[in-house]
């Protein structure tokens, strides 16, 4: 009977401090004064944002950091963008934004207006770029617990990149509630490059060992500076062992950014080939089946590209906004047309008349590109054009090693292979595609078969016109679209044609993608122009051995 009176009264007991202090926490939450008490530090910290000296401003920021109150982020940004003042009247602190002669006051707290001031009523709180670096990271710090993912990402990096003294416990604490997997391994590299200054060389060692698995050239820096000597000649990382596990790390994060290297190289030539192809692909046809050496080649790249800005245009003015990113689908047709119309009227107008006469068709044709060069500037002006990239194919991607690649050089592949493609089967599969496999064969046999072969010539023309004019609208998303825009393009165009084989579509897209990965990996060696020399050099060589190119084909032009 004791024991279960006793047992009654101490589950009383408990029950009863359980709800004195639920009494006593809903009394400090609801009691004005604790309320209050976030609010005054709030107040205080802004007061010493006014202080004289950069050091007391310094403390101020990072008091507001260590806060981790949501609403210092507007007096932080306003400080860094130089919008933070000080009335003079009550020496209180308000953002302050310009209105004609007066300035709009804002209360920094809780984003009330406080009237108007003139210029003479507020004096301007002074940042230098020491302070806005801190300020970063102070922001990096309060965005470290919001609930967008972006923000936390955005917000490691902040803190990261402008540490306060209070970096590495906040980037601990986040990384203990993270629950997105990337994040938190950002989150421990973050804490990694903190201890590398610690006093534990246990912490030391540790993050160097965390680090070492790094792939980032920021990483590597962080680690070569531990190698480095001080001024009195003693060493960063006082620890010899520690140093040689350091020195051991930088290799291998070397080694991998070797290796990221070679695939940046790699994926910017493919880029590069892709871009040459579709520049190419149009006279590999018209060059191969006809034997014109048309050096308005490029100028039918210029008039797909502004046949893009034009259509660009006729959305913008016309087409809702959610519907502009549609206006480069639209281009692609267009474009096609127009060169193809273009095409046609040089074809006829001129080429006709100069067939078996290459030299003269090379003058004809460049005497052709200097008018339309002058008939785009009197339309469009001399300036340049800006195409803007739709929100479908903007951004990047990131690989790693500080890799990465614009979403338009990515679609761009793409659609250059969908190109090609369907220019294959249009030529295997189409009764106009065997006409003019036959001309390029046998013109002679082939007109004793019955085919005309001057409207094959003439719809060839326009065939590979239109092809450029499709470049065009692709080179327009990543090049400034000028009346130069072709003049870019047409030699190496000739230079792939030439190294792939005359008329062979196999010859011109693995001289494309050959002639753009080795310059691409030549570029860093040699340098750009140097690069350019060589690669000429090269091709010059070998079609002194291989004059045909890469895969010949048996035609008019080839065997000219």
């Amino acid at each position: 009977m004791a024991v279960t009176i006793f047992a009654d009264v101490q589950h009383n007991r408990v029950v009863l401090f359980s709800i004195l202090f639920a009494m006593l926490a809903l009394l400090a939450f609801s009691n004005p004064v604790f309320a209050q008490q976030d609010d005054i530090a709030v107040n205080a910290a802004l007061s010493d944002l006014n202080a004289r000296s950069f050091k007391g401003k310094t403390a101020a920021v990072e008091a507001l950091g260590l806060l981790g109150d949501a609403r210092a982020v507007p007096t932080l940004e306003a400080l860094s963008e130089g919008r933070l003042y000080v009335r003079k009247t009550d020496k209180s602190v308000v953002i302050a934004e310009r209105a004609g002669k007066a300035y709009l006051l804002i209360d920094p707290v809780t984003g009330a207006a406080m009237g108007e001031a003139t210029s003479r009523e507020i004096k301007k709180i002074i940042a230098n770029n020491k302070l806005r670096g801190l300020i970063r990271g102070v922001l990096g710090q309060l965005a470290l617990s919001s609930s967008d993912p972006e923000l936390r990402r955005a917000a490691v990096e902040n803190v990261i990149s402008s540490p306060t003294n209070g970096s590495l416990a906040l980037l601990k604490t986040a990384r203990d509630r993270e629950i997105e997997d990337d994040i938190r391994a950002r989150l421990e590299t973050g804490i990694a490059t903190l201890e590398l200054g610690s006093d534990d060389p246990g912490l030391r060692r540790a993050a160097v060992d965390r680090l070492a698995d790094g792939n980032d050239p920021v990483i590597k820096s962080l680690l070569e500076r531990r190698l480095l000597k001080n001024t009195d000649g003693s060493f960063v990382e006082p620890d010899a062992g520690i140093r040689a596990e350091v020195q051991e790390a930088v290799n291998n994060v070397n080694d991998r950014l070797a290796l990221f290297g070679l695939a940046e190289d790699l994926i910017f030539g493919i880029s590069l080939g892709s871009v040459l192809l579709l520049a190419a692909i149009g006279l590999a046809v018209t060059f191969g089946v006809m034997g014109v050496i048309n050096m308005a080649h490029g100028e039918m790249i210029m008039l797909g590209a502004y046949t893009t800005f034009f259509v660009q245009e006729i959305f913008r003015a016309t087409m809702p906004a959610e519907a502009f990113g549609f206006y480069l689908l639209a281009s692609i047709p267009a474009a096609f047309f127009v060169a193809a119309a273009f095409g046609i009227l040089i074809e006829r107008g001129c080429i006709r008349f100069l067939y078996g006469r290459p030299l003269e068709t090379l003058l004809a044709t460049w005497g052709i590109s200097l008018i339309l060069q002058q008939m785009v500037r009197s339309l469009f002006g001399a300036n340049n054009r800006e195409v803007a990239n739709p929100d479908w194919i903007s951004g990047a991607i990131s690989i790693g090693g500080g890799v990465s690649v614009t979403v338009s050089r990515v679609y761009i592949v793409v659609f250059c292979l969908v190109v090609v493609a369907a220019l294959a089967a249009f030529i295997r599969y189409s009764r106009f595609g065997l006409q003019m496999r036959a001309v390029t064969q046998n013109r002679g046999m082939a007109s004793a078969m019955g085919i005309r072969t001057g409207q094959v010539d003439s719809l060839t023309f326009a065939l590979g016109s239109g092809i450029a004019g499709v470049a065009g609208v692709a080179l327009s998303q990543i090049s400034n679209v000028s009346p130069n825009l072709g003049q870019n393009f047409i030699v190496d165009s000739f230079l792939v044609v030439v190294f792939g084989g005359v008329g062979s579509l196999w010859g011109t897209i693995v001289g494309a993608f050959g002639l753009g990965i080795v310059n691409k990996f030549l570029e860093p060696v040699a340098g750009a122009i140097l690069g350019k020399v060589v690669v000429l050099v090269i091709i010059i060589l070998f079609i002194q051995k291989r004059p045909r190119g890469l895969f010949a084909l048996k035609g008019r032009a080839a065997e000219g």
